[in-house]
């Protein structure tokens, strides 16, 4: 079994929404908690009541392992990669130039892994300018398809 399909699948939406917590700071324990007992922040960005009443309360091992393990979206949007990015943290530009559409951010290595381990099928990576152990590199996040010749 190798590592991608160990990870759960959850929408596009429960991740910007488990992304917005993590961001918090919060522990795994912690995050698992919250939402289980919807003692939410209510920031005006989301609202967590459909984290809360859906994933969580429908699939809560599906729930905790996406916090725990890791997971993969099931179906990314160009512009839910863009808001995936900037709720981890980043500012990425969106270019929607039909036949070259791509979402181009800086990614220090580690957020570089974690966005190619939740990025859904149909996706690729594209390195600018690699990250070092000092400085964050530069992606471009393109549809698989155009990077076929």
């Amino acid at each position: 079994m190798t590592e991608s399909t160990k990870r759960v699948r959850i929408s596009q939406w429960d991740a910007l929404m488990l992304e917005s917590l993590r961001s918090l700071g919060w522990s795994h324990e912690e995050l698992i908690r919250q939402v289980q007992q919807n003692e939410l922040p209510t920031d005006g960005q989301f609202d967590y009541t459909e984290l809360v009443t859906g994933l969580a309360s429908k699939e809560p091992e599906v729930f905790v392992s996406a916090v725990t393990d890791g997971y993969q979206i099931k179906y990314n949007s160009i512009r839910g990669i863009r808001t995936w990015i900037a709720v981890a943290g980043r500012e990425p530009e969106l270019s929607l130039e039909e036949g070259s559409e791509a979402v181009t951010s800086e990614l220090t290595q580690a957020e570089y892994d974690r966005l190619q381990q939740v990025l859904s099928l149909g996706w690729a990576i594209q390195e600018v300018r690699p990250a070092t152990s000092d400085a964050a590199g530069l992606y471009r996040i393109v549809p698989a398809a155009q990077t076929k010749s």
